[in-house]
């Protein structure tokens, strides 16, 4: 794998975690008119609408093999947007989405090959430790709802990477984001019948779509066709940083001093993670159905 492809996964990657973050403040401003089901919903809606009409996928070619992870991949969606939004909702965007990184970091766990490679994986952990700092106070139904995406988040690295593989294109995101979508659209139903959906609430929550959905979903997929998801994971620890940050500006979110120790944690990590020596050892590919994580060698699933 070359150089040059890591980097422009690398600068895939970041883009993609920038527009996600601010995609969920967009949406947590629609959360007082129509709750985080009604800004999942629409969401989902918006990112079937904007994908379909450009990757054009045709169902009835799909075979059970591209079917089943992609029927996976549009559950994983649904529960995984709602969950975060319930918790961004409860504790806030930036613990929300530290929660969530829980996800790739297990990834990143599970296909760890190195020693560098594990100190930065449980380095990126000690820095959500140190943003998050849980105690009794804490509201643990928004942080149960925070690791939920998280577990989702690990499940959408390995299925968009395995049904990216299986599928050309945008394809494999078009037709999971409407799987998830038909399964919101009785929510939009509701709302548009109780007159919920104000000019401001679809503004905030079509952002939310656009940015959270749209453009990270092509994005990772295409970033996971050029780097392994180990390393992917890993790099997604810069959610957590771009979560704090769109929190402060966009939603007025102050930082406490121990969040600003975890952001600098993570920041430093993610440096020494995607550093030339982290690079040329990020080789690890994802198993094959019934192989463990991490055993494996090779090329790029997708090539």
């Amino acid at each position: 794998m070359s150089q040059e492809r890591l980097l422009s996964g690398l600068a895939t990657m970041i883009g993609s975690a920038a527009s996600n973050q601010v995609g969920a403040a967009a949406g947590a401003h629609a959360f007082p008119a129509i709750g985080p089901a009604g800004v999942v919903a629409v969401r989902q809606v918006v990112a079937a609408a904007v994908l379909l009409p450009v990757a054009r996928p045709d169902p009835r070619r799909f075979t059970w093999a591209q079917w089943w992870p992609t029927l996976l991949l549009g559950l994983v969606f649904a529960i995984m947007n709602l969950s975060l939004y319930t918790a961004v909702d409860r504790v806030g965007l930036a613990l929300a989405v530290t929660l969530e990184f829980l996800g790739p970091l297990a990834v990143a766990l599970a296909g760890s090959r190195t020693g560098k490679d594990l100190l930065c994986a449980a380095g990126a952990g000690v820095g959500v430790y140190v943003l998050v700092l849980p105690d009794a106070a804490s509201d643990w139904a928004g942080i149960g709802s925070g690791l939920v995406a998280a577990a989702c988040w690990a499940a959408y690295i390995l299925l968009n990477r395995l049904v990216g593989a299986r599928l050309p294109g945008l394809q494999a995101p078009a037709a999971a984001t409407t799987v998830s979508a038909l399964l919101y659209l009785p929510v939009v139903l509701v709302l548009a019948a109780r007159g919920g959906l104000t000019a401001t609430a679809l503004l905030f929550a079509v952002g939310a779509g656009v940015f959270s959905s749209v453009v990270p979903y092509a994005a990772d997929l295409i970033a996971l066709r050029r780097v392994p998801a180990r390393f992917f994971g890993v790099v997604m620890s810069v959610h957590p940083v771009f979560a704090a940050l769109a929190g402060l500006v966009l939603l007025g979110e102050t930082l406490r001093s121990h969040e600003w120790l975890g952001i600098v944690v993570v920041v430093t990590v993610n440096v020494l993670a995607v550093s030339p020596a982290g690079v040329r050892h990020s080789g690890a590919v994802l198993p094959a159905p019934g192989e463990r994580p991490g055993i494996c060698s090779g090329g790029d699933l997708a090539e």
